[in-house]
């Protein structure tokens, strides 16, 4: 049994695989079962830990997986996205670093906006472990708010409107509204695509206005975003790269990239 609670037919482990064979067969597996886990690889194909988690790393280079915590599962495509909490676990290691880096920015008594997405929630998990003074959160995030639900150094004001349940986030007309009477230090800003052309762009039409606003709220925008997101165009524009301030990442961002943003005076960070 896979991860997910789904089932699919357990066949006795062949002596050795080829591992490009080997490889193909794991991908096939993704493919019809969504995900799978180093140990549904070790269980299937008799191979070690190390070599499930070789095998995984090459598939996630070659596009056929998304490396996750653990495991790695489908890729996405233009349909819906991941649920949050598949996300929280895809490219961990990389997030937790990015929040560090991004938490470093805040002072003392300034307000910040956080949006919807496992690296903001991240960035949460670290401002709350960082025993931030005077902190204002302004957030339409659920998993955010949460985060702060019992810490009082922290100021929480949480934006309402029509919730999206994949983000467990408010968004529409009067989430819009609300912001746009609020003003912020910084802006942390997830993405769902960084392009050159389009910019920062996500799957949601409603959640890329309630951003777009957002950007025109905040004094500095930040965008914390793994290395995955960059040369990757969605629905609807967020924000135009004009309006970015920095951009934090991980050490795999594209270099000619990297180069690119900061030609355009966009201070980039990798860590």
């Amino acid at each position: 049994m896979l991860a997910s609670g789904t089932t699919f037919v357990t066949r006795t482990p062949r002596t050795r695989l080829l591992t490009e064979e080997r490889r193909r067969e794991i991908a096939g597996v993704v493919e019809r079962q969504g995900r799978i886990t180093v140990n549904d690889i070790r269980r299937l194909f008799g191979v070690s830990a190390v070599t499930a988690r070789a095998d995984l790393d090459a598939l996630s280079t070659s596009g056929s997986v998304v490396r996750s915590h653990g495991g790695g599962i489908r890729p996405l495509t233009s349909g819906p996205d991941y649920p949050l909490k598949e996300r929280e676990s895809i490219r961990h290691d990389e997030k937790v670093r990015i929040a560090r880096a991004a938490v470093q920015l805040i002072q003392p008594s300034q307000t910040v906006i956080l949006c919807t997405g496992s690296t903001s929630a991240e960035l949460a998990s670290q401002m709350r472990r960082g025993n931030l003074e005077r902190v204002t959160v302004i957030t339409y995030a659920l998993n955010v708010a949460l985060q702060f639900a019992d810490t009082p150094q922290v100021s929480l004001v949480m934006i309402g409107g029509i919730l999206r349940h994949v983000s467990n986030a408010f968004v529409g007309p009067q989430a819009e509204q609300m912001m746009g009477s609020l003003h912020a230090d910084h802006l942390f800003l997830s993405t769902v695509g960084i392009d050159l052309e389009a910019g920062l762009t996500t799957l949601d039409i409603l959640e890329a206005q309630l951003n777009s606003r957002m950007t025109r709220a905040a004094r500095e925008v930040t965008v914390i975003a793994d290395s995955s997101k960059f040369g990757h165009r969605s629905l609807s524009v967020s924000a135009t790269l004009s309006q970015v301030h920095r951009v934090i990442t991980d050490e795999d961002a594209p270099r000619d990239m990297v180069n690119a943003l900061r030609a355009r005076n966009i201070e980039v960070t990798l860590v």
